[in-house]
């Protein structure tokens, strides 16, 4: 008889956690150290570019349906809310150049 290549599932193993597909579409948030500090980082997809921005790096406009980044303090003295309600929007670009 052929071997089967499938994985066997164990008994009273854990069913898997399911896919977060807005999560798997967009990627997951992390904090970036620059030379200002700590920075929370969360790609947005261009599913979910819903908007037009401006990028503070170039000046440039972020059309509607373009994949860009959101960075906003992780370490701000003013507190969460207020590093959240001072977020920008940037191309991936200009924030890895750091401009």
């Amino acid at each position: 008889m052929p071997r089967s290549n499938r994985p066997r599932r164990r008994r009273g193993a854990e069913e898997p956690e399911p896919l977060d597909l807005e999560r798997a579409l967009t990627g997951a948030r992390r904090v970036e150290q620059r030379r200002d500090g700590a920075w929370n980082v969360q790609p947005v997809g261009a599913a979910g570019a819903v908007k037009d921005y401006v990028c503070p790096g170039c000046g440039l406009p972020i059309a509607s349906g373009t994949a860009h980044l959101v960075a906003w303090r992780a370490d701000g003295i003013l507190g969460d809310a207020n590093d959240l309600a001072a977020r920008r929007h940037w191309h991936a670009q200009c924030w890895r150049i750091g401009a």
